[in-house]
């Protein structure tokens, strides 16, 4: 294995170490929206809406699914959103650097041991 080859693989390893940062994670989209209770007397009917209220979009089983996010965890939520987006980047650069080991005929033999007891897919 080349100077080149090792290099790419400490990247890798680098980018994998920064995945167990990613424990808020969150894979899906967020909104803001404005909502008429049933009093038919409140003001909401009014235009006076009660909100903005938060929630998350996610999809399950071909569905979309809406959750309800308490003002106490908006910022948690933001956190784990900006996290979906670091596991993209991180995701796309070891695609990157697989790619190039490919290229050198390296990729096979970049595989480091396997982890936690686990057998991995081939």
């Amino acid at each position: 294995m080349n100077p080149d080859e090792r290099k790419l693989i400490r990247e890798r390893e680098r980018l994998l170490e920064q995945l167990a940062g990613l424990s808020l994670l969150l894979h899906a989209s967020y909104l803001e929206r404005f909502s008429t209770c049933v009093r038919p007397q409140c003001a909401c009917h009014r235009g006076q809406k009660h909100g903005p209220r938060a929630y998350l979009v996610v999809y399950r089983n071909k569905r979309q699914r809406q959750a309800y996010v308490p003002q106490s965890q908006h910022e948690a939520v933001r956190r784990g959103l900006r996290q979906y987006e670091q596991l993209s980047e991180i995701v796309r650069a070891i695609t990157d650097i697989n790619l190039q080991l490919i290229r050198a005929g390296g990729l096979a033999d970049s595989q480091g041991p396997t982890r936690r007891g686990g057998a991995r897919h081939e």
